[in-house]
């Protein structure tokens, strides 16, 4: 769906001015300059000449265009330049490459390392502004800035606690395999979510560094213990509400998300070995019609304010560095499950078809 936003009522505007002041990147965070702003009393928007620009997001539509709100409220002068199109990140990736002759779209928000590197390969990408480069940890951007990370995806067990408090739960990877989980899990299905192949890739990796074999057993035992493949997110959170099963793995942000809304039952627990950890991405588009409002909108995204609001009211893990870190996440105490997504990326087509067809449903 496309949405155009062609005016902002002056409430919205004033309350996000307020809540957001800083209108790029931030001084002091991560050693990135501040970019110009309205308030600075020079040319407006950067002193760029406001033209349409076009964001590709595989984001929540609504989060989306709330960040597109606050954006117009601090640079009003933009307003109505912003379309959003909301797609997969894979159809993302797809329609990036399809129009790499004659790009239509600005920016693409929302995507994981494996897929954003591929269009870093493909050519179809351009830099982002130096400041928010500079802004993020090396590990978690491409090193010649075509993309860069936005956020962290913690992969960990989601859990139903009107059956199984969060102590009772598994308490690592390996005991998910045991006999009294049997019938206790539902998966979201595999093949169809970026999430879960990778929480399955990174499995295998994790297994043995040099040979998927461990893994695909660990799979198969972890497939006997499998009630149920989901078809789609809403049915893994309604079938685990509905108590078909205890316990699934799923990501942090959609947790703490589902947590707070639909399903209050559903709380996130850390293995103890720790969680992998996705990135989740965007990326200017080379070549695209709008290009200074690609910059501006990536230097507004990637600030301290609207990732630290994200932070709080969206439960996204930034990869720049907030001034202080969300109550929420302190309160997890989160470690990281080092897997090599490089090696992942290498063969995750090859992994997840194996399993499709020699482990689920033959455990």
């Amino acid at each position: 769906m496309i949405s155009r936003r062609s005016f902002l009522t002056a409430g919205v505007v004033a309350g996000s001015v307020a809540a957001l002041t800083a209108c790029g990147l931030d001084s002091g965070s991560g050693g990135s300059s501040s970019a110009p702003s309205a308030s600075d009393g020079g040319e407006q928007g950067g002193g760029a000449t406001p033209v349409p620009f076009t964001i590709y997001t595989a984001r929540d539509k609504e989060l989306a265009e709330q960040v597109v709100a606050d954006f117009e409220a601090a640079y009003p002068e933009w307003a109505g330049m912003a379309t959003i199109l909301t797609l997969g990140a894979q159809e993302a990736l797809e329609r990036v490459r399809a129009e790499k002759a004659n790009p239509q779209g600005d920016i693409w928000w929302g995507g994981t390392r494996q897929q954003l590197s591929q269009g870093a390969a493909d050519g179809v990408l351009a830099p982002a502004p130096q400041e928010v480069i500079d802004a993020v940890a090396p590990q978690y951007r491409d090193a010649d800035g075509l993309w860069i990370g936005e956020m962290k995806l913690a992969e960990l067990f989601m859990v139903n606690t009107d059956m199984m408090s969060i102590d009772e739960a598994p308490a690592d990877w390996d005991d998910l395999l045991a006999p009294e989980m049997k019938n206790q899990i539902a998966i979201r299905d595999v093949e169809a979510s970026g999430t879960m192949r990778s929480i399955y890739c990174a499995m295998i990796d994790h297994a043995d560094a040099s040979s998927p074999e461990p893994g695909y057993e660990w799979l198969l035992k972890l497939d006997a213990n499998t009630k149920v493949y989901a078809a789609n997110p809403t049915d893994l959170y309604q079938r685990i509400s509905r108590q078909e099963a205890a316990v699934s793995l799923w990501n942090l942000q959609d947790i703490m998300l589902q947590n707070t809304g639909d399903f209050p039952m559903l709380a996130p627990k850390v293995p103890a070995s720790g969680a992998p950890m996705l990135i989740d991405g965007l990326a200017k588009i080379a070549g695209g019609p709008g290009s200074d409002g690609a910059d501006l909108f990536i230097s507004f995204l990637m600030s301290e304010e609207v990732q630290g609001k994200l932070a709080e009211e969206r439960f996204q893990i930034p990869t720049i560095e907030l001034g202080s870190e969300p109550q929420w996440l302190a309160d997890l105490e989160l470690t990281e499950l080092e897997v090599d997504w490089d090696r992942i990326a290498e063969n995750e087509a090859e992994w997840i078809g194996y399993w499709a067809s020699n482990i689920k449903d033959k455990g």
